[in-house]
């Protein structure tokens, strides 16, 4: 008879509500402890030897440090996806203890999906890229903070200045905006400094982008060079598919990686009516924007010039992989003509394009992790 125990954890900020499915069948409740590192020590060493043990929690705004911890002790933990628990429709009551016996419950059953846990490198790096797309956001409000309350005085730029937020606008903005009230000025000077602000913490992120790239173990540097034989896909797009994915050999096929970004669509059939609906938008928010940012570059007949070609030779990439990229430049456009000629509104066509550039990201990707491992073995 099998000895090992299940444990599921409610995890907070300062608690952690623990629960238990013994072999027997039994699911009870432990209590509560301290979101602490020596009080889930003395808790598992209460439960008994670590080699029994299969530790479950949730994943959310705690991140994986328990999950190091678990593990650096020896207990073998997974963190499951919080929307794939399965939960009765009729269950109005909710509290720490009864979801912890739930996850301890389900997980014996084997009910759970885990999710990837990222390394201490990809986490760094995902955490990098996550705070230069929050400066982004923030450059946007206050641009768009800043271009509203021009408009509301009537503050319009000479017909010489094409594009706002270029050089000659805000030099434009800087010499010549002004007003007489202190007041206005005032608050025309504060929207100016927040912009520039925002430029700088941009750029200063892009620098430290650069360097956390030059001294990334080969498995995440190579990757991100050879997504760049892509169009569409620069640095910043490569670095933030492999910092929220990892590995994609994990994947055992591009489906299962265009179902985990949640750009196929969503279904409810029954018998012989198929109906399809919009796209799930499930899994992994951040690699779904960046990918359809990406597929707008496909409406462009297939061309190798610009900065692709540039990034090409700098990056001197394999010949296997540019032949990747280039039968996705040229079966990506047939697509989106294709579908534009269906009638189909752009937003339609990028996520279906986009849909579709995850299975050559993925081919790149999986070639080149082969690639190092060859390497490494011999």
């Amino acid at each position: 008879m099998s000895k090992v125990r299940f444990i599921g954890l409610d995890v907070h900020a300062d608690t952690i509500a623990v629960a238990v499915a013994e072999p027997n069948g039994e699911v009870r409740s432990l209590g509560v402890i301290s979101n602490r590192l020596e009080s889930v020590r003395k808790t598992i060493k209460k439960l008994g030897p670590v080699h029994q043990l299969r530790v479950c929690y949730e994943a959310g705004p705690t991140g994986y440090v328990l999950y190091w911890q678990l593990t650096q002790l020896g207990v073998t933990c997974e963190v499951v996806a919080p929307t794939l628990i399965p939960s009765k429709p009729g269950d109005r009551v909710k509290t720490d203890r009864r979801d912890a016996e739930k996850l301890a419950r389900c997980y014996r059953a084997g009910d759970l999906t885990p999710v990837w846990v990222p390394d201490a490198a990809h986490e760094a790096l995902r955490d990098l890229v996550r705070a230069r797309e929050d400066a982004k956001q923030d450059q946007q409000r206050a641009r768009q903070r800043l271009g509203k309350f021009l408009l509301r005085h009537g503050c319009k730029p000479p017909q010489t200045i094409k594009k706002n937020w270029t050089q000659k606008y805000m030099e434009w903005l800087k010499a010549h905006v002004h007003f007489d009230q202190a007041a206005l000025e005032a608050t025309l000077q504060d929207y100016v400094y927040e912009v520039d602000r925002a430029a700088e913490r941009i750029q200063r992120l892009d620098k430290a982008i650069d360097e956390a790239i030059r001294v990334a173990p080969p498995e995440i540097r190579t990757v991100v060079e050879s997504l760049q034989a892509l169009r569409g896909i620069a640095q910043l797009a490569a670095v933030t598919i492999v910092s929220e994915l990892g590995s994609l050999s994990r994947f055992n096929s591009p489906r299962q990686l265009m179902g985990y970004s949640g750009l196929v669509s969503s279904e409810y059939s029954s018998g012989n009516r198929v109906v399809r609906g919009k796209i799930t938008k499930t899994g992994n928010a951040h690699l779904r924007r960046i990918v359809v940012e990406s597929s707008w570059c496909y409406q462009h007949r297939p061309n190798i010039c610009g900065y692709l070609l540039k990034r090409q030779k700098a990056l001197q990439l394999d010949p296997e992989i540019k032949a990747i990229a280039w039968k996705a430049q040229c079966r990506l456009h047939k697509r989106y003509k294709h579908l534009a000629a269906r009638g189909k509104n752009k937003p339609q066509i990028v996520t279906a394009i986009g849909r579709e550039l995850l299975g050559f990201i993925w081919a790149v990707a999986v070639k080149t992790e082969a690639g190092l491992k060859t390497q490494t073995a011999k």
